[in-house]
């Protein structure tokens, strides 16, 4: 399920390159002006990956992660570590 406020900043932020300057700047008050939930706040604030990436087109996430300066095999990374965490909990549940 997607979150219509997380998207619609990524979105703003892909659109608007006055925007993601101030994003780069000013991070917290940018999200100010969207009704981010405060735990979605925080997964933008750490860059948390694992949070974010269900709620969010994926194009709109590797472009907000672009924004945020991550390198592109850093994001690959952390989208690898969630599948690879994924499988695990997933053969735990099989094997009680």
């Amino acid at each position: 399920m997607t979150d219509y406020w997380l998207s619609k900043l990524f979105f703003d932020l892909q659109h608007d390159p006055q925007l993601a300057g101030e994003y780069r700047t000013d991070m917290p008050g940018v999200i100010d002006r969207y009704q981010i939930k405060p735990e979605l706040r925080q997964a933008l604030l750490d860059d948390d990956v694992a949070t974010l990436s269900p709620l969010v087109n994926a194009y709109l996430l590797r472009f907000y992660f672009q924004i945020r300066g991550m390198p592109e095999a850093d994001f690959i990374a952390r989208l690898h570590a969630m599948k690879s965490n994924a499988a695990q909990t997933a053969e735990t549940a099989r094997h009680g």
